[in-house]
């Protein structure tokens, strides 16, 4: 048995959490309208909590890159991650939420209370409402970061949100650089693309080795409509791109080699996580010498299990299932090119 490649990510850290309402009276108390995401402040992210509290509701690790370690974790990898939290109830929930799935946590102490996404699902169509305060998880500065949190790593994994923290990434990327970390990039969002769009164009052009995009980011970062040529472009700053187009598929490229996956077959419910549970099969694959289509089939079958539940966490049987899957479409791979 090969020794397993490990990876760290960074990122924020905060905590789902999940309330399903009855009607929209809730969103309309706090101004939210129904399906956007909306950034609160303190008082308001206190408020709003402390009158879910009532209802039952349901708390899981969240954050882009935390959702993408914790699934590289329960694939074997020796999974890292970086974030900060408050010395409160939601970051002890959170640590212990990571954990319990065997990643290694650097999680700094701010002064605000822990970032948290409060997550409404209004029964009807379960369409989702999100109001997130980023709180502790937006007080990580590169003072921060110590070399020695890279070193021993193979990959180091950004979520794109921090990318307005230019400082921080910076230093990030130069850490893990010296560290010897192959460095992937997940764009996130495509309005934190538009702002820093030279910081963005720099960043991946000297340090990212991987990066994801989905279809928006992609034509934010590129102006270019179709995701295709979005493709190509980012393909010239970069070893690996990939642009996923959701139910569509996704499209990967490494140099020469270039190939549209198809999706994999899912009823889906809820798109949240989809992009990040991509992001762990694909680096998952990769960290197992695969081809780049390999990486992608990994990355799809692994974002069909996830958009069939609400949230973004896979649950127990269709995570068996998905290793089934995964196991052997790697098998079939090296069989055929044995």
């Amino acid at each position: 048995m090969k020794h397993m490649k490990s990876i760290l990510g960074i990122g924020n850290a905060l905590t789902d959490i999940l309330a399903i309402l009855p009607d929209d009276s809730l969103l309309r108390q706090y101004h939210l309208p129904k399906g956007s995401m909306q950034h609160v402040d303190m008082e308001t992210g206190d408020r709003i909590w402390a009158s879910l509290k009532p209802m039952g509701v349901h708390y899981v690790a969240g954050g882009s890159a935390a959702n993408t370690i914790t699934c590289t974790s329960i694939f074997g990898m020796p999974s890292a991650f970086i974030g900060k939290i408050g010395d409160d109830e939601l970051g002890h929930l959170f640590k212990s939420d990571e954990e319990q799935y065997g990643v290694k946590c650097t999680l700094l102490k701010g002064k605000n209370s822990s970032g948290r996404s409060m997550v409404f699902v209004t029964e009807a169509n379960a369409e989702r409402t999100f109001a997130v305060y980023l709180g502790a998880a937006l007080e990580l500065v590169p003072e921060d970061l110590k070399q020695e949190y890279f070193e021993g790593y193979d990959y180091f994994h950004i979520e794109g949100y921090l990318v307005q923290n230019q400082d921080l990434i910076r230093t990030a990327v130069e850490m893990a650089k010296k560290a010897g970390c192959i460095i992937s990039l997940d764009m996130a969002s495509y309005n934190v693309v538009e702002s820093n769009d030279a910081f963005l164009h720099n960043l991946i052009d000297k340090y990212v080795d991987i990066v994801f995009a989905n279809e928006s980011e992609s034509r934010a970062f590129t102006k270019m409509e179709e995701p295709h040529d979005a493709l190509n472009v980012i393909a010239e700053y970069c070893k690996i791109a990939v642009v996923k187009v959701g139910k569509a598929g996704s499209w990967v490229k490494k140099g020469d080699e270039e190939y549209f996956i198809e999706p994999w077959p899912g009823e889906a419910v809820d798109a949240t996580g989809a992009g990040d549970t991509y992001a762990a099969g694909f680096l998952y694959a990769h960290s197992l010498g695969m081809p780049v289509r390999i990486c992608g089939e990994v990355g799809s079958c692994l974002a069909a299990k996830v958009v069939e539940i609400i949230g973004s966490k896979i649950d127990i049987p269709r995570w068996k299932q998905a290793k089934r899957e995964i196991r052997k479409l790697i098998a079939d791979y090296q069989s055929e090119n044995e």
